[in-house]
């Protein structure tokens, strides 16, 4: 059993905390808002991700995971800190490292025993060796400090999944020893574990999601083709996948990516490589292809409409970036709403765990049924399974038109969908 502290309850950092805690070991974790602190000491998770919630009031209840906003109480008894804060764009679209510099500084002041200290956040390459002089500048116990990059590989969604079976854990350090201690930390959940430094650990998470990126947008720009030509997307990819080399995964076409990370680390790794003359083409054009999807779906929306959608009612399904999960950010709704927004169309939306719509100033349902009454057109943004399981012959008596847009290709199989809807889907015949 090892004490553990870990700075930020965000997603990286709740997940690490909780699932540490369920492999024995007694984790703190930290936040500065006292009211997001309140509520997961009652045993409440701030975000939406499945199994989260059960295993955080297990590990509470034995004993072994707690929270705080005081860094004194929490880096008492720490042997390992991990830091797992933020890093959003900055407008240049380089990481923003002012919450990593912030906890680095608060670790030098706090600390009181050595530490290895776990870089868990997504950082540019180099952060690591900053977290390290930042302790050693402002360290005020006379303590040893090493730190380590582990990067997190989570998808959200799966988070708590991908954690206990995940592909591997990469361990970057600069000795021997600190790189051991974390191996021992993660040794109960028994999975492959790479080894190497520091500047190689955070390269390859950098790459790993860039590579993605790059396969999500490919097959679009395949998808758009095949909508050319008369081919179907899923059928090509389905015969690409067979190919080992490939790979079925992440060859789905639809409106591109969006959450908290595929956006902002293409934008850091493609700002990296400008900074030091070693240009990733190839990133580049997969952020602006990713940008250009949802504005092509966007089009055959207005082109359907003749262009005109001035108090057309249109249905919204699915909010989030992706299913499983509330999370907002960088998702491909916001930008189809406020698009059809601007052009004077009657929005309302539905998502089986959003309830944020109104933030965004349109109409939110507590059913699907209700967001799709006497609506034009639906479009499928998130695909939730309870979009498939839905009875769309009883949609199709709700609805005025009977025309769905699938920004998912999520229902191009659906019995009903395809003999009695106008359907529209992405790179399809």
């Amino acid at each position: 059993m090892t004490n553990v502290a870990v700075i930020g309850t965000g997603y990286v950092g709740l997940v690490t905390g909780v699932v540490l805690s369920e492999i024995g070991h007694t984790v703190t974790c930290i936040d500065i808002d006292d009211c997001k602190v309140n509520k997961l000491k009652a045993g409440k998770s701030p975000i939406y991700e499945p199994g989260l919630d059960e295993l955080m009031v297990k590990n509470i209840e034995a004993n072994r995971l707690t929270f705080t906003t005081n860094h004194v109480d929490a880096f008492l008894h720490a042997e390992i800190v991990f830091i797992a804060v933020g890093t959003p764009q900055s407008e240049s679209g380089a990481a923003d490292l002012t919450y990593i510099k912030q906890a680095a500084k608060d670790i030098a002041l706090h600390i009181v025993n050595d530490t290895i200290v776990v870089v868990k956040s997504t950082v540019p390459v180099g952060t690591n060796d900053l977290v390290q002089s930042i302790i050693e500048e402002n360290i005020v116990a006379n303590v040893k400090v090493e730190v380590v990059s582990n990067p997190e590989f989570l998808r959200e969604g799966h988070a708590i999944h991908d954690t206990f079976h995940g592909d591997r854990i990469v361990i970057g350090a600069e000795t021997e020893k600190s790189g051991s201690i974390i191996e021992q930390l993660f040794k109960p959940l028994s999975l492959p574990i790479v080894r190497t430094n520091r500047k190689s650990a955070e390269m390859i998470k950098y790459a790993a999601n860039a590579f993605l990126a790059v396969k999500i947008s490919y097959i679009n720009e395949i998808a758009n083709l095949c909508e050319a030509v008369g081919a179907n997307v899923a059928d090509v990819a389905d015969g690409m996948g067979m190919d080992h080399r490939v790979g079925r995964a992440f060859l789905n076409a639809g409106l591109g990516y969006g959450g908290s990370c595929f956006p902002k680390d293409t934008e850091a790794i493609a700002y990296l490589a400008k900074e030091n003359d070693a240009p990733l083409t190839i990133v580049e054009k997969a952020i602006q292809v990713n940008t250009k999807q949802r504005q092509l779906f966007l089009e055959k929306v207005m082109q359907h409409f003749n262009d005109n959608v001035v108090g057309r009612k249109i249905a919204i399904l699915g909010l989030s970036f992706k299913p499983n999960t509330d999370d907002l950010r960088e998702a491909p709704s916001l930008y189809l709403i406020e698009q059809l927004k601007n052009r004077g169309a009657e929005i309302t939306v539905y998502d089986p765990i959003v309830r944020e719509a109104t933030t965004i100033g349109v109409t939110s349902t507590e059913f699907i049924q209700q967001c799709v009454d006497s609506t034009e057109a639906i479009l499928l943004v998130t695909e939730w399974d309870e979009f498939k399981t839905v009875d769309w012959s009883e949609i199709s008596q709700l609805v005025h038109s009977k025309v769905l847009f699938d920004g998912r290709n999520f229902l191009s199989n659906h019995k009903e969908i395809q003999t009695n809807w106008q359907y529209y889907g992405i790179g399809q015949v």
